[in-house]
């Protein structure tokens, strides 16, 4: 193990230590919070119109909102790390069975939730990039938030194992399409306290990675780094563990590590192979509170 490898692993080792911490404190202080009733929160009024083939909104949703913090690279790519904050939406049938969050899912809501299959709208904000705060972008211009649009399905095969797959359109930043697989294997250890741990693979098209792995010709001359075109194709494969804690019906505390290896033209990059890294790894703590409401 070289110098940096070995920093890098005492880097890893503390923050996991720290997440922990954490983690545990802010359970304490959540389980002293009283909670709240299952009663609806509030009521909406029935939609104007509803869409064929879909069924139909009315009914009781469940919504879980929360706030997380993540240590992770400063942009794809780098192999220097920052801390974030990270928002949690999601939306079910109230009375479905408990769903299960992984990290790594994008904004959704289950339009269609029926048994062990559920499917429906997802979405995902990817932060600007900016080539002024970071000395590795010295050269390679600005890009743009992008807002990437799509959908999701998940599927139980059995209660212990989730799948999941998602499909988005970029828009902003970026205006290509974008694929996630993943994989949860979903554990209660003692009860309220669960573990799951599974893989993960992305797929994107040509457009959604040039934008942040290519290099063209001013860019060459102003970086000093080589003239690269970064087509589309497998863009990562990975793997994810999470521990969650459900204080009461309501609130949820959760912790987690995701392990990210670029693949493909995105690893070839002369961004990730000469100033940066094709290993990428988040690790987050976070916390979350579920209600009710209804559309009649």
């Amino acid at each position: 193990m070289n110098d940096f490898e070995e920093a890098a692993a005492l880097r890893l080792t503390a923050i996991v230590r720290r997440t922990t911490a954490c983690l545990a404190a802010l359970g304490a202080i959540m389980a002293t919070a009283p909670s709240v009733s299952a009663q609806t929160a509030f009521t909406l009024p029935a939609p104007p119109l509803e869409l064929p083939m879909l069924p139909s909104p009315s009914g009781n949703w469940t919504v879980m909102v929360g706030i997380g913090g993540e240590y992770k690279p400063e942009f794809v790519g780098s192999n220097n790390g920052r801390f974030a904050p990270v928002p949690i939406f999601s939306i079910r049938r109230a009375g479905s069975v408990d769903q299960f969050r992984g990290p790594h899912d994008s904004t959704s809501i289950a339009l269609l939730d029926i048994g062990h299959f559920r499917a429906g709208p997802a979405f995902k904000y990817v932060a600007s990039r900016k080539a002024d705060k970071y000395a590795e972008l010295t050269g390679l211009g600005n890009v743009d938030a992008a807002y990437e649009l799509g959908g999701f399905v998940e599927y139980y095969p059995v209660d212990w194992l989730r799948l999941r797959s998602e499909l988005r359109q970029g828009m902003g930043g970026h205006t290509g399409t974008v694929a996630d697989v993943s994989a949860d294997v979903i554990v209660p250890l003692i009860q309220r306290l669960t573990i799951s741990a599974g893989p993960r693979f992305t797929w994107k098209s040509a457009n959604a990675t040039a934008s942040y792995f290519g290099v063209t010709d001013t860019q060459a001359l102003a970086s000093g780094l080589p003239r690269y075109d970064a087509r589309g194709g497998a863009h990562s494969v990975g793997f994810g563990s999470q521990i969650s804690y459900r204080i009461n019906p309501q609130w949820e505390v959760h912790a987690y590590v995701e392990y990210q290896k670029l693949l493909g033209d995105v690893a070839d990059s002369p961004l990730v192979k000469l100033r940066g890294s094709s290993n990428q790894t988040t690790v987050g703590l976070g916390a979350s509170y579920s209600f009710d409401f209804r559309i009649r």
